[in-house]
């Protein structure tokens, strides 16, 4: 059984190793104009300097109104890919496989970012009108209206996905990742909670999921056969009660979406609305969906974990124990930008990693 340290091939791309820098929104791009900063040179190259396996931007916006907050990264434009296009080609450099969350926020749009003086919608100023599967807003104190997408709107966001992966490809992209997760449009889309519909873009499970299999599909055209596409998907809603999206749903879509020319599925949960119950939060409280799937398709389907994976010895036991393919931390990536490294040695698998030279005295190899 391989460990956090072993190569894993998908298609005919090789990630150095089973660690992957989750997509972390920084709300850094202070003109409002999508295009990637210093800022985000900075916190994806430092990552892949740390060793991690796959380095995997922030949701980028495919369209201005996809973006969560008006500070959002983007990818809509040529001038959006031309800055992207520096990062990947160092992020590379330095040994990692550099990868793009492709997203678009629905009706969760037009927010104010975490760090800003105000909270929750922006109606004004910078501000702009979500869309969504229906015109129901995503709960909040003041909602704002939200657009319902109509056939043409539905067409426009697939073609959005298209023109942002071509973009994503010229930037020099390794890896695509088409985001279902968190309560955002794909999401909106499949979950019974948000999608009320009874066209052909709703109703039941087939209706309910046509979108992210097409957007899904679309990428993978898009794509080199060479290059592998992941997806995020929320395995549940946390609201089995109200008739949610499910785990049993999940494995369902996963074998569906490989079908589709998805190569791993990435293994969150949770976003669609507020009162959603989640039943704990601690180490790998999301682990056991990931293992479901893993358990459904082996190794047919690649699989990552995600949520409360903080330490060396977790991570890697994600890995060796088969639950997952790929161990994808988040916070601990901003709290130990070199995680990697810093689990190598304290594995004692300084051998199966590449330091850097400058930081040989850090990282010392065994004798």
């Amino acid at each position: 059984m391989p460990d956090l340290f072993d190569p894993l091939e998908l298609r005919e791309t090789e990630l150095r190793n089973r660690v992957m820098v989750s997509p972390m929104c920084q709300y850094s791009c202070e003109a409002m104009d999508g295009v990637a900063t210093d800022w985000h040179h900075q916190h994806l190259v430092s990552r892949a300097v740390g060793g991690a396996g796959v380095v995997m931007t922030e949701a980028t916006a495919v369209s201005p109104d996809g973006r969560i907050s008006p500070q959002d990264l983007g990818i809509w434009n040529d001038e959006q890919g031309e800055a992207l296009a520096p990062v990947v080609e160092r992020v590379n450099a330095h040994g990692a496989t550099s990868a793009i969350q492709l997203a678009h926020a629905g009706r969760k749009a037009s927010t104010y970012r975490p760090f800003a003086e105000a909270s929750g919608p922006v109606h004004e100023d910078h501000g702009w009108t979500p869309v969504g599967p229906t015109e129901t807003p995503y709960p909040s104190d003041e909602p704002l209206d939200v657009e319902r997408l109509d056939e043409g709107g539905i067409q426009q966001v697939v073609d959005d996905f298209r023109a942002a992966a071509e973009r994503a490809l010229d930037a020099g992209f390794d890896v695509a990742e088409v985001h279902g997760a968190h309560g955002y449009l794909l999401h909106e889309f499949y979950s019974p909670i948000s999608n009320t519909r009874d066209d052909e873009w709703g109703g039941d499970y087939e209706g309910r999921t046509r979108l992210i299999r097409e957007v899904t599909r679309t990428v993978r055209e898009v794509w080199p056969d060479g290059k592998p596409v992941f997806v995020r998907l929320s395995a549940t809603d946390w609201m089995d009660e109200q008739g949610g999206w499910t785990v049993s749903d999940t494995v369902r879509l996963a074998g569906d979406l490989a079908d589709d020319g998805a190569d791993l599925i990435d293994v969150s949960a949770g976003g669609i609305h507020p009162d959603q119950q989640i039943p704990h939060l601690g180490p790998h409280y999301q682990t056991p969906y990931a293992e479901a799937v893993k358990e459904e398709y082996g190794d047919s389907l690649a699989v990552g974990a995600v949520g409360g994976i903080t330490t060396p010895e977790g991570a890697n036991e994600v890995v060796l124990n088969g639950r997952a393919d790929v161990s994808i931390l988040a916070r601990e990536h901003l709290r130990d930008p070199y995680f990697t490294l810093t689990a190598a040695k304290e594995l004692g698998k300084m051998g199966k990693v590449d330091v850097p030279p400058q930081y040989a005295r850090a990282f010392p190899r065994p004798e």
